[in-house]
């Protein structure tokens, strides 16, 4: 029995000891296994694992920012609304506040926290959640995010992102794992980088937030919509304050400054530039039109295309904010009142000039079977015509544009009703350029681009510009030897193929001074000229100014029938305040790549098209126009008493208003009117350059003049060049504009009017 029994014993220690070599073997075993998978993962072998080269240059779609002329940014193009900054961009109050709140031991890891790894099991036995992830952890799921998998994978991707952050850590500094972390995690309103959420938030950039306000962000990190500020604002008031907790607890703050900070309100000023809001919106639809042209020939060091919405680019542009605003500001001053005026007209003040123009009708009933509504009605849902229009008169809760302050109105309005509201709104363009530069310094398309998004400074966008293409008329005579004070006929013209003297006014005048011709915009002296000059000639000038639109060879060409764009007009005319060199208005500087590196410049293009005596002649002629021409309100009741030149354009039945002015620093010009030219002012007093786009023009000056820092200096002379003599120098032949202001015409003060216009019937 004792035998059996040592037999057992001696079995049952055979048998301990080979289960102690067996589970020694399944330990090494796995050890093995896991180096093994560790290893198989950093080299890709285990699905796909990015290069160093991609760890330290990661390709997340970056925005591209858009710049005005100081480095403002002015908007941003993107398929995810990302921006990076640098280390030194960023405020200490942002690092502190996310070392506190995501990861306390970062600089004491390796990408790895083995206290917060260890604790992950007792924190699940308490039933308690708590991340246990470093930032280098969120930084390798935030450059390389886990696809959908089954559940039985997610050991092994949490395992992938261990391996990506310890490769992250042996590859970056901790300063560029922070700057990187910081540059791609999202934050709310679809806003990814701090220096967006910093530029969104609180209209910062990212060097200047304060202890609270990093609070806040940073706070957002945990959930990024239910604690954003804008949309939850006691949650993320209270996150910022246990954030504010953790700062305190890892000393980054004192206790002074904790109850401080904990006692205030955090005020946003939140500004997300988006495609309407913001400045020039329609400068920014142009520059992204252009950008995307040009990328199609930009390449990347791969050998692809530059892609607007994710490469990150930077692209310069020439606009000063200041004018900016002033030219955005000036718009709106004038079309506020200018709508009023408009809409007191009798037919669109009731509404029956749908009924009884017949143009009226047609565009109306164009564009209801355009809209949106229309369609899905019609086909989508398959009702009849009668059905939808019966539906389309249907009242309903819309938002409309108005003259207001926030303009918009929320209103009951049925579809129908809502695109005569909108049609009768009249439009703009301005624009404004340096014309000895080139630099295009302001572009305001519109009124409103959340409403009208149709751009009116445009190459593509032409209107006919009236008397405004006379001062190229006029130059060109002088320059083949005209003089400004010969005399020219207002007679009726003759032309071949002509079975009569075309007469376009201003016969009555008789044989006047070229000059006062141009002041009064006298139409048959310029038939005149034209004639002396030749229509061939005159058109082959108009195309070395830089008029690219169509110029039919007619003797009305000098009357301005033609259809010619606001930024074409401002390139002819930059060779008058410019001596004779005309300037090819640009809007873009240069482009640079994300890194900073400039993968585009641009210059001006400049050329001689009339001699520096001709181009003086113009800016004194054009100076008669402002003194006591057709633009002689910008003195007597704009108060502009500046060094100023400029001209007129009004076209048949006021459909069109112009107005292009330079000083001896700035060139701008102003056009109003309505989109469909059936709409329009019956009063030519109303509805003329002078009255409709001239004023816009005047404001725009004022604010310049007003701003001291603005680099326009009120008290700048035009300067005649050396040895320059004619007689345009002597004025007598003009009224002394400063002597007549008591005694302005009374039709020309802005006076309230009573409108007694019969509705057109036709």
């Amino acid at each position: 029995m004792v035998k059996a029994k040592d037999k057992n014993i001696k079995k049952g220690k055979v048998k301990r000891k080979g289960s102690i070599i067996l589970l020694w073997v399944m330990f090494v075993l796995g050890i093995i296994s896991f180096a093994a998978l560790v290893l198989s993962i950093e080299n890709g072998s285990v699905g796909y694992m990015p290069s160093l080269a991609e760890l330290e240059n990661p390709q997340n779609a970056v925005s591209s920012e858009v710049l005005a002329s100081d480095g403002t940014l002015i908007g941003r193009y993107y398929v995810t609304d990302r921006s990076n900054s640098k280390y030194d961009e960023i405020s200490p109050n942002i690092v502190n506040a996310l070392l506190a709140t995501e990861d306390a031991r970062f600089y004491d890891h390796a990408g790895i926290d083995p206290v917060a790894t260890i604790a992950i099991p007792f924190y699940l036995l308490l039933h308690k959640k708590r991340g246990s992830s470093t930032i280098t952890q969120q930084l390798a799921k935030n450059l390389f995010p886990r696809r959908s998998a089954s559940w039985w994978m997610l050991p092994i991707l949490k395992l992938k992102e261990w391996v990506l952050a310890v490769k992250l850590e042996r590859n970056l500094t901790k300063q560029e794992i922070i700057t990187l972390y910081l540059n791609t995690v999202p934050f709310g309103d679809n806003v990814y980088g701090i220096k967006n959420a910093s530029l969104t938030f609180y209209s910062e950039s990212p060097d200047s937030v304060s202890i609270d306000e990093a609070a806040v962000l940073i706070g957002m990190l945990k959930g990024n919509s239910i604690f954003n500020p804008r949309t939850h604002p006691k949650r993320a008031h209270d996150r910022r304050n246990i954030v504010l907790d953790q700062m305190r607890k890892y000393n980054y703050i004192n206790d002074g400054q904790l109850a401080e900070l904990k006692a205030k309100e955090t005020p946003l000023n939140y500004h997300k530039i988006d495609f309407h809001d913001g400045l020039a919106p329609y400068f920014r639809q142009i520059v992204e039109q252009y950008v995307k042209r040009a990328c199609k020939s930009l390449k990347k060091p791969d050998g692809t295309n530059y892609n607007i919405y994710k490469d990150g680019l930077k692209i310069y542009t020439t606009i000063d904010m200041k004018m900016q605003r002033y030219a955005e500001e000036a718009m709106a001053e004038h079309l506020t009142s200018l709508q009023k005026q408009f809409m007191a007209q009798r037919g669109y003040n009731n509404g029956s000039i749908w009924k009884h123009n017949s143009n009226a009708k047609k565009i109306l009933s164009s564009s209801i079977k355009s809209s949106v509504r229309y369609k899905t009605l019609r086909y989508d849902e398959k009702k009849s015509e009668k059905e939808t229009m019966k539906e389309l008169s249907k009242p309903v809760e819309m938002r409309i544009f108005a003259w207001n302050k926030d303009r918009y109105i929320d209103t009951m309005m049925s579809p129908i009703d809502s695109i005569k509201y909108m049609k009768l709104f009249l439009q703009s363009g301005f624009m404004a350029m340096d014309p000895f530069t080139g630099e295009v310094k302001a572009w305001v398309g519109g009124i409103d681009h959340n409403f009208f998004m149709y751009d009116h400074v445009n190459i593509n966008t032409k209107r006919q510009v009236g008397s405004t293409i006379k001062p190229l008329l006029y130059s060109f005579a002088i320059d083949n030897g005209f003089s400004p004070c010969g005399i020219v006929s207002t007679d009726p013209q003759e032309f071949p193929d002509l079975e009569e003297p075309y007469d376009a006014g201003g016969s009555d005048e008789g044989d006047i001074p070229m000059k006062t011709a141009l002041a009064k915009s006298i139409n048959n002296a310029a038939l005149y000229i034209l004639k002396q000059v030749g229509i061939d000639p005159f058109i082959d000038f108009a195309k070395k100014c830089g008029i690219k639109s169509r110029l039919d060879p007619y003797p009305s060409v000098a009357l301005g029938v033609s259809d010619i764009s606001l930024f074409e007009m401002l390139g002819a005319y930059s060779m008058f305040p410019n001596g004779g060199m005309h300037t090819d208005p640009f809007f873009l500087s240069k482009i640079e790549d994300k890194n900073g590196m400039p993968i585009k410049s641009f210059a001006a293009k400049q050329k001689e098209l009339i001699n520096k005596n001709t181009a003086f002649k113009m800016v004194k002629m054009m100076e008669g126009v402002v003194n006591a021409g057709t633009g002689g309100r910008l003195r007597y009741r704009y108060g502009i008493y500046n060094d100023a030149a400029g001209k007129t354009g009004t076209t048949n039945d006021q459909a069109d208003a112009w107005f292009i002015g330079y000083t001896p620093q700035i060139l701008a010009g102003a056009w109003v009117g309505c989109d469909d030219r059936t709409f329009r002012f019956r009063s030519e007093r109303l509805g003329q350059g002078a009255a409709a786009a001239l004023p816009i023009w005047a404001y725009f000056m004022k604010r310049l003049y007003a701003d001291k820092n603005s680099g326009i200096d009120p008290k700048m002379k035009f300067e005649a060049p050396e040895g320059f003599e004619d007689c345009e120098v002597d004025q007598n032949l003009f009224f002394d504009y400063t002597k007549v202001l008591k005694k302005a015409p009374a039709e020309d003060l802005d006076e309230k009017v009573k409108y007694v216009y019969p509705d057109d019937e036709e």
